[in-house]
């Protein structure tokens, strides 16, 4: 797959490309409907898929006091929407000069001059372009004006059932519908919108050892590592390391209240390994991911460190038993 930065990085001659247009946080299976439809259009029209997205997103530039924590960081979201099947990924730097462009001068500049496009995939919702004052009806003016279809899509695909939904009702794919899980830690709910288990990446930090000394050492998150952190609690999941080998694990998130701690960390214990390879089990300094499977209980204060002792010995039994009937993903 191509990636890009800008448009004068896209090669000369490039083309012709069928395009969409969106933020995809989460890659969740409303945007994989979207992304099969490109997939599909381009095909059909002997062209390449090419998908157009913001880094940062536009919200951190415009409401960067409201701006939803993003589900995924832009190394994930790229190698997922690579999976997908797309030919090109065109991540625009989002500026304030950026978003000045009006519809006209953003689609003669990147659909046409440099992509070449001869079809555009949108949802009827498109919003693009100075103060989002383009539209469907906008684009597809501009598709007659330089010589592109618009093909326009109903919806995000289809919602969950309805047992599934959080009001007993049907709801469309959304990532705000994962954001709402991930916060109350249902992250098995949230691996049903995004189609996969939800997962964290970030370098291996030096912590204060407690996990160690109690006899459950952790490999935990710096604070720069990216992806929506879930809600406080017990997770069971994967621990995948930077030579993709998957280690079962189970996944603290909280403050480490029983001592008193005060900053929010992520720390997973991997569990089962022999005796004799614990000590020489080294992730310090490596790019590792974290992948959440299903949270086991939340966070609670014990009054010494027997008691914890003894409740950590159940969370990896249970852990244990979550992950002997899961089926990791491959990526």
């Amino acid at each position: 797959m191509y990636y890009w930065s800008d448009p004068a990085n896209v090669p000369a001659g490039f083309g012709p490309t069928v395009l969409t247009l969106g933020n995809f946080d989460g890659v969740h299976r409303g945007h994989q409907q979207i992304l099969k439809q490109l997939v599909d259009a381009a095909a059909a029209r002997a062209a390449a898929a090419v998908v157009i997205s913001f880094e940062p997103h536009p919200s951190t530039i415009h409401r960067p006091d409201t701006a939803p924590e993003l589900i995924m960081g832009l190394q994930d979201r790229v190698e997922t929407l690579a999976e997908t099947g797309i030919d090109a990924v065109l991540m625009m730097h989002y500026t304030r000069e950026l978003s000045e462009h009006t519809p006209e001068e953003f689609v003669e500049r990147v659909f046409v001059d440099a992509l070449r496009a001869t079809a555009v995939v949108i949802g009827h919702d498109v919003r693009f372009g100075r103060g989002n004052s383009g539209d469907l009806a906008t684009m597809e003016e501009l598709g007659r004006r330089f010589g592109f279809d618009v093909l326009a899509i109903e919806d995000f695909g289809a919602s969950l059932p309805a047992e599934h939904a959080d009001d007993g009702g049907e709801r469309r794919w959304s990532s705000t519908w994962v954001r709402e899980s991930l916060e109350r830690g249902d992250v098995q709910a949230a691996a049903r919108i995004l189609g996969r288990p939800h997962r964290m990446r970030g370098i291996v930090v030096h912590g204060a050892a407690r996990g160690r000394d109690l006899g459950f050492p952790t490999a935990n998150l710096g604070p720069d590592a990216q992806g929506f952190v879930p809600a406080d609690g017990i997770y069971a999941g994967w621990l995948i390391d930077a030579a993709k080998v998957r280690w079962p694990a189970a996944i603290s998130i909280g403050s480490n209240p029983t001592f008193r701690g005060v900053i929010r960390q992520v720390e997973a214990h991997v569990i089962d390994r022999p005796p004799e390879e614990v000590q020489d089990f080294d992730l310090y300094d490596q790019c590792v991911v974290v992948e959440f499977v299903d949270r086991l209980r939340g966070q609670v204060t014990y009054t010494g460190a027997a008691g914890l002792i003894e409740q950590m010995r159940r969370d990896v039994d249970q852990t244990r038993a979550v992950l002997s009937t899961d089926q990791p993903s491959n990526r």
